[in-house]
């Protein structure tokens, strides 16, 4: 196995790699070009709010194993909180509805059976249209799938889905949605908790890696650009890397993962294939506190914004897979937001509070049937060098849990591997 790994990039597929390298005694040096780790998930002080703010909002599941393990690995598991229960309340802005989905805890479905924790105007019989994605073909839609309409689509699985996919859910890949509904709604109540990053992303999944990493011994080289990989002519590896500032030659028994994201990555791996559309995400901050009993995560029908995420100090509502909003103005979309996010809080709509849009036009890839055929899996044709990212073939959109899963992916195949020889 490599006994020194150089991980190119510090976002989480990066950290994830980076760690699990580590833990399995590997020496690290980790590298990002940026002037601080965490990529697109990460916080950061805004002065116009006076208050540290998300690179955009993140909503997880409790089913999301990798990325409760890599908490637990780094000490940061009691950073996710959500609701105790696996529940998910949901307002819609034209009618003044509201109701909440309460799942079984067990694996069991019994909720389906009950008209009190299930949908408004569904049947048991209306949830047997998720079976067809847990069975469905390489290429199609979601549409082309299952039945992608009526109130379980409208109520719950078109805003979940969204939210999971960052796309119009009826184009999105049927399998990437298959996979997601396997490893939470098909896997019961434990495993659909709605979960948030209490103290903000970096808090969760960045600080406290980095500070792991550095009582592990690693080196982390902040602001250190890759812009050469080095391959060797008679043999399938690579021979070095060239960063702005330096040359590093690799020896025997050393390695990388690349963990930058896909158009980076093709412009320093020969012949690369990778995803080359992108879906945005816009979330708007409001500087107020939360009343109480309000809770973490809410979904949103028929506004502009799709959801509502409640934390210490602020309330922000989050539109996924933006498409034309991101041309309206500022002023107009946070007035717009906030009065959507007033009625579902049941706060006055005047005045409104400080607000700071963040918006990320290269959020994830886009989640369709062509875009996650061009995915590349974690091996090359180097030997010692792996790929990690969200935008790799996880099986999973592109999603923290995909980050985290990729870069242990990675790691573990990279150890795993006979140790070269001279």
């Amino acid at each position: 196995m490599p006994r020194l790994v150089h991980v190119v990039g510090a976002g989480l597929a990066g950290l994830a790699a980076a760690v699990q390298l580590q833990r399995r005694g590997a020496r690290v040096v980790l590298h990002e070009a940026a002037q601080q780790a965490g990529g697109r998930c990460r916080s950061y002080y805004d002065a116009k709010l006076g208050a540290t703010i998300d690179s955009g909002n993140h909503l997880m599941m409790s089913g999301n194993a990798a990325t409760l393990n890599y908490a637990r690995a780094i000490g940061a598991v009691d950073e996710l909180t959500g609701p105790a229960l696996p529940e998910f309340p949901f307002v819609d802005l034209a009618t003044h509805a509201r109701w909440t989905v309460r799942l079984s805890s067990g694996r069991l479905p019994w909720w389906i059976f009950d008209q009190n924790a299930r949908v408004p105007n569904t049947g048991p019989s209306d949830y047997l249209s998720l079976v067809p994605l847990l069975f469905a073909k390489p290429g199609r839609t979601v549409a082309q799938t299952m039945r992608s309409n009526g109130p379980l689509w409208d109520r719950l699985l078109a805003p979940l889905f969204r939210a999971m996919l960052n796309a119009e859910p009826r184009d999105a890949s049927a399998a990437l949605t298959g996979a997601m509904v396997r490893e939470t709604l098909m896997a019961g109540g434990l495993a659909c908790r709605p979960l948030i990053a209490r103290n903000g992303l970096s808090s969760a999944f960045v600080d406290p890696a980095l500070r792991l990493l550095q009582h592990g011994g690693a080196t982390i080289e902040i602001g250190s650009r890759l812009e050469t990989i080095r391959f060797a002519a008679n043999t399938s590896r690579v021979e070095a890397l060239d960063f702005a500032e330096q040359s590093v030659a690799l020896d025997v028994n050393q390695a990388v993962i690349l963990a930058v994201p896909p158009d980076v990555a093709q412009t320093l791996v020969p012949g690369l294939r990778a995803p080359a559309r992108f879906a945005a995400t816009l979330s708007a901050y409001f500087a107020v506190e939360p009343p109480f009993g309000l809770p973490p995560v809410t979904g949103l029908l028929n506004g502009t914004a799709q959801w509502l995420f409640a934390s210490d100090g602020r309330l922000s509502a989050t539109v996924y897979g933006v498409g034309n909003v991101v041309d309206t103005p500022r002023e107009e979309l946070a007035a717009r937001l906030w009065a959507e996010v007033a009625q579902a809080a049941n706060l006055p709509a005047a005045p409104m509070p400080a607000w700071q849009i963040v918006v990320d036009e290269r959020a994830t890839f886009a989640a369709s049937p062509e875009q996650e055929t061009l995915r590349p899996g974690t091996r090359t044709r180097w030997n010692n060098l792996m790929l990690a990212g969200d935008w790799t073939a996880t099986g999973l959109p592109a999603t923290i849990e995909g980050a985290i899963r990729s870069g242990q992916k990675a790691a573990d195949t990279l150890l795993n591997q006979p140790m070269e020889r001279r």
